[in-house]
């Protein structure tokens, strides 16, 4: 199986930064890609950021030129660098994973969530 395990979450005033971090644990073939989502009290799971490369990111329209996602494949952990933050960024975040996973010979590709972390920008 797969463990995601995110971290970095915390209270912050406006304008301030934050860094998560996301690490993918367990029998891990390649995880083509990561991403964070977020979810505001009484809201739907949104897309923050996603990537497969590092010439492969998308970023929801809300978070461009402040926040940026990059990974460590050799530590199968991505991170989200949140600069300039908004109340309207309170959230609770996920980590994702489309993780593929060894198998014996062969692997199956699954999608994995972490626990979520709990963001909150003070104005």
């Amino acid at each position: 199986q797969v463990q995601l395990v995110e971290s970095g979450g915390g209270l912050v005033q406006a304008g301030g930064s934050l860094r998560l971090s996301c690490a993918a644990s367990g029998n891990i073939f390649s995880i083509p890609e990561m991403g964070w989502y977020r979810q505001a009290p009484g809201k739907q799971r949104e897309l923050v950021a996603a990537i497969r490369s590092s010439a492969d990111i998308n970023y929801a329209d809300s978070v461009m030129g402040r926040f940026t996602i990059s990974r460590d494949n050799a530590k199968n952990t991505v991170y989200l660098q949140m600069n300039s933050l908004k109340p309207e960024d309170t959230a609770v975040y996920y980590c994702s994973a489309e993780v593929r996973v060894a198998h014996g010979h062969t692997w199956y590709e699954g999608d994995y969530w972490g626990q979520g972390t709990q963001v909150t920008v003070s104005s």
